[in-house]
């Protein structure tokens, strides 16, 4: 398993590392939330720009970026849009998505994209490659709101993430049952055999938060926790989050 280390953060080895969402519309809200996370245990934070109110206007990204990245100096800085389609605030055109990423990674103030997986092979080809041109790492990532697939097929899109040229492969679903959530548990084992990238991997809500605590166990390398505001269903407080993966891991 290849490990990927961004700033002092390295996402595959150790303790599963926490990641803390930014959902603000302003820059304001934004970096309150940032200069909220002194408080709390957070490796990597993720700007979902899909709740930015001026995430067209390339000028007020870049001052917002710059003032996010003033606040969190050393925090490996994860900047998503979630589209309409998996669960996100607004719908993108695929010129609009690639043009946001291009200028976001072209600005040096971002270390990580997250791209969705079913935005179109040549979309994610084209946005990875001009990443890693710019030292930028990229999550392949794909989220169901409303069911989980099979498991093969959950194996089958980390494996296509990575084919594509992902980092990181990524994958959220929601459970209907708790055989669901021991359905992603297994995809998440037997895909951490045959993928060499790390991988991040959650069922959601209620239901599946056990995952976002026991996902290690079965190759997860990322959990999503939550300051304030969660971006997902059943994402656990930031605190006890790390609390109990401490105490998980209180004789390494």
């Amino acid at each position: 398993m290849n490990f990927i280390t961004i700033k002092n953060c390295t996402i595959g080895s150790g303790m599963p590392k926490i990641c803390l969402p930014i959902v603000g519309t302003t820059e304001e809200e934004i970096c309150a939330q940032a200069q909220s996370f002194s408080g709390y245990h957070c490796d990597i934070t993720e700007w979902r720009v899909d709740w930015f109110a001026d995430v067209d206007d390339r000028s007020k990204f870049e001052q917002t970026a710059r003032a996010l990245r003033s606040v969190l100096p050393d925090t490996p800085i994860l900047l998503t849009f979630r589209t309409k389609e998996e669960g996100g605030e607004r719908a993108i055109s695929d010129e609009d998505y690639r043009a946001l990423y291009y200028f976001a990674a072209r600005s040096g103030l971002i270390d990580l994209l997250d791209v969705e997986l079913f935005r179109g092979d040549d979309t994610v080809r084209d946005i990875i490659s001009f990443a890693h041109e710019c030292d930028v790492a990229v999550v392949v990532s794909n989220h169901n709101f409303t069911e989980t697939p099979p498991q093969e097929e959950i194996v089958s899109r980390l494996q296509n993430a990575q084919a594509l040229g992902g980092d990181i492969l990524k994958i959220a679903v929601m459970p209907q049952t708790p055989r669901d959530v021991l359905t992603l548990l297994a995809a998440t084992e037997q895909a951490h055999r045959l993928c060499s990238q790390p991988l991040i991997t959650m069922s959601m809500g209620a239901l599946g938060a056990v995952s976002r605590i026991a996902g290690e166990t079965f190759g997860s390398a990322v959990t999503f926790g939550a300051a304030g505001k969660a971006s997902a269903p059943g994402q656990i407080a930031a605190d006890d989050l790390y609390r109990i993966l401490s105490v998980l891991h209180s004789e390494d």
